[in-house]
């Protein structure tokens, strides 16, 4: 009988290396938090440090992404910032107008994960060319 097959965990499918220098703006999720710190403890809460690898985003209606250009520079050059936003109906702003706000300070989206069964992510990253 074969194996059954499981999804890979979200901090895997979000990239979250042992060690890596994580920020987290903006999310209020007990269970997230607690799968980023079983794989880093170089964790920020708000504004990240210098060279993190990852920072995740919380927005709710879009203002949020003003901060994209300042988030842009924290980032080591393959880092991602990661939008977390609400999908479905419940959704409060459209994928297109966070790929519309990362391309105007020179961000390219790559991927998309399902967050949780509410939110959906994107990860945004500095194009090869400019890195």
């Amino acid at each position: 009988m074969a194996e059954p097959v499981y999804a890979s965990p979200l901090v895997d499918k979000l990239g979250i290396k042992p060690g890596a220098r994580v920020a987290v703006i903006n999310i209020d999720d007990a269970e997230f938090r607690g799968a980023i710190a079983e794989r880093t403890h170089d964790i920020t809460e708000g504004d990240p440090l210098p060279d993190s690898n990852l920072v995740f985003l919380g927005i709710d209606d879009g203002t949020e992404l003003e901060q994209l250009a300042f988030l842009r520079t924290r980032i080591v050059p393959n880092g991602a910032i990661w939008v977390i936003s609400r999908k479905g109906k419940q959704a409060t702003i459209r994928d297109i107008e966070v790929m519309a706000a990362a391309k105007a300070v020179g961000l390219v989206d790559n991927k998309v994960v399902a967050f949780s069964s509410t939110h959906t992510s994107i990860r945004l990253v500095i194009p090869l060319a400019l890195r």
